[in-house]
């Protein structure tokens, strides 16, 4: 299963993922600010986006993530009590890079600039739900399906509704 684009919807929490065949859904967490484009605003950004790079494949689906590198940590509850406020960044990371001049490229609105992935984030956080500080949050088992079968490059859609 070769998955051709994604669309995430930031009103209904969706990934969609198509494929030749058809689609494929999984549940997501954006940005509890909201959407939009403005560095440090901590929203989720719209519009026309790409897969700059594929983060994390090799790993084991539970590695933690800080800038990028896996920390050689794997999440366990555990772990997690003993960091509370950490915002977790698991399995593999899907960095996106901005299509749109003006709106998510370039200048104080650029995507990949602001760092804007999608993760892997514990099981104990709830999906369907925005939480996130900007990037598009999913279960560990769905963003390693992701990233076995997407390729840089492949489009990204996000939609506010």
């Amino acid at each position: 299963m070769a998955i051709e684009s994604l669309e995430i919807n930031l009103q209904t929490q969706n990934c969609r993922a198509f494929t030749q065949d058809g689609f494929h859904d999984y549940p997501c967490s954006t940005a509890l600010n909201g959407a939009g484009e403005q560095e440090g605003s901590g929203c989720t950004p719209r519009g026309q986006h790409r897969i700059r790079a594929i983060i994390g494949r090799g790993e084991p689906d539970h590695s933690v993530f800080v800038g990028r590198r896996a920390t050689g940590e794997l999440w366990t509850p555990e772990l997690h009590a003993e960091h509370p406020n950490r915002d977790w960044i698991l399995g593999r990371i899907l960095w996106l890079c901005g299509n749109e001049r003006g709106l998510n490229r370039g200048g104080t609105v650029d995507t990949q600039r602001r760092y804007i992935y999608l993760h892997g984030t514990p099981p104990v956080e709830p999906m369907g739900v925005p939480l996130s500080h900007g990037c598009i949050r999913m279960r560990l088992a769905d963003i390693c399906e992701l990233a076995d079968h997407i390729t840089p490059g492949a489009f990204v859609t996000i939609l506010e509704s």
